[in-house]
């Protein structure tokens, strides 16, 4: 187990390293002058301001050259500073850090719990439960987020005025409040991706010999699905649930455009569109970072969950 954590961590930094690169890379080609932007528009883009800005920010430096400084910083926990606030950009992803990651967990509790309570539900009544069930999940990932988002926004919180439509709120109650339909439209799309995988692994376990033998044996229904087949079936369940969870991250995008939360979505797409590289290369940064530890936590959860996966390691 520690050898095993200890080649996950290495491959992590790597995988970090190789990714911090790449975008650092993409932003650098770049369309769009971020000197032309710092001096007002390229209407008071004057050489001699275009040269001092440049002299500023390195901006003329080699690729390699900029990426050392700005990883160099990175690593001792400088991101920069913002060419739109002014700001550093700790400071600003410091104070849109806990909103995204309310938003981030409470869709994740709302699609694991209602996306495997329906898995389980389609696959232990099947027929015509189950079809509703493929056909609603079906419907509901087909929609896009951005629709979802609005067909919540016009029903619930404008025409039932059950939830406010903009802002995160303040304090854990409130916040709750505010960012219900936001997670909502996170989890509808995501909970249908977690019933069917739910309801495939269930399937499977269902057809095991071990479970035949344990209805053989006596035992209720309702112990043979807890014991031989829901538990079984829970593997792939969890795995696929901590890469969703993984990928919200960059749903938030969207999610947190449309309700005007003041998150690292917002944030990033307010940085691309006003050239502000150093604020987008720190966002995309923390989002590839956040990705990969969910990733990282679930491949180490893995084998506490699934004997089998600790049988094949300590094989190897």
């Amino acid at each position: 187990m520690p050898a095993r954590a200890l080649r996950i961590t290495l491959g992590l930094l790597v995988t970090l390293l190789a990714a911090s690169f790449v975008i650092f890379g993409a932003i650098y080609a770049a369309p769009g002058d971020p000197a032309a932007f710092l001096v007002g528009g390229q209407e008071d883009a004057t050489p001699e301001k275009l040269a001092a800005v440049r002299a500023a920010y390195h901006l003329d430096d080699p690729l390699w050259v900029q990426y050392g400084d700005w990883i160099g910083g990175v690593l001792h926990g400088d991101l920069g500073r913002s060419m739109q606030y002014h700001d550093q950009v700790a400071d600003l992803v410091s104070s849109r850090v806990p909103t995204t990651l309310f938003l981030v967990s409470y869709s994740a509790v709302l699609f694991v719990v209602a996306g495997v309570a329906l898995g389980v539900v389609s696959a232990v009544r099947g027929g015509r439960v189950d079809a509703v069930v493929v056909m609603v999940t079906t419907l509901l990932a087909s929609i896009p987020k951005f629709v979802k988002a609005l067909a919540l926004v016009a029903f619930l919180g404008v025409q039932l005025g059950w939830f406010p439509v903009t802002g995160a709120g303040e304090g854990f109650g409130d916040r709750l409040y505010h960012l219900t339909l936001p997670a909502l439209s996170l989890a509808l799309g995501e909970l249908a991706v977690v019933s069917r995988v739910t309801r495939q692994s269930m399937l499977e376990q269902y057809a095991q010999d071990h479970v035949a033998v344990a209805r053989a044996a006596g035992l209720s229904e309702f112990k043979v699905i807890r014991r031989h087949v829901l538990r079984n079936a829970l593997a792939p369940v969890v795995t696929m649930c901590g890469l969703i969870t993984a990928s919200l991250f960059a749903g938030t995008v969207v999610v947190e455009t449309a309700f005007g939360i003041s998150g690292m979505g917002s944030l990033l797409v307010q940085a691309i569109n006003t050239h502000d590289f150093p604020v987008t290369q720190a966002v995309l940064l923390l989002m590839v970072l956040a990705y990969m530890l969910v990733t990282t936590l679930v491949d180490l959860v893995h084998p506490l969950i699934d004997p089998r996966v600790r049988l094949e390691g300590s094989a190897a």
